[in-house]
């Protein structure tokens, strides 16, 4: 594994309306944490939901780095915030 990302120059999007995986509301599944794809926006559940759409949002389109959308203190998917 790498200790230093090489793909930080693909980030383009750090922020996000988006509070669910829209794949798992179409499916009428759940999911347990999200990602936010910083490349393109997408947003999908992360590899500890049933459908793990985030990782594969990566393996169709390529974009290598994703955020974490959800406040562990607060318990709530706020988006992502600005840094």
């Amino acid at each position: 594994m790498a200790t230093v990302c090489r793909h930080l120059d693909q980030i383009v999007v750090t922020t996000t309306d988006t509070g669910v995986c829209e794949d798992c509301v179409k499916l009428g599944d759940d999911w347990v944490h999200l990602r936010l794809c910083m490349s393109c926006g997408h947003v999908g559940c992360c590899d500890s939901s049933k459908n793990r759409h985030a990782r594969r949002h990566f393996q169709h389109t390529g974009h290598p780095l994703v955020r974490s959308i959800w406040c562990y203190a607060d318990e709530v998917m706020p988006g992502e915030l600005a840094e």
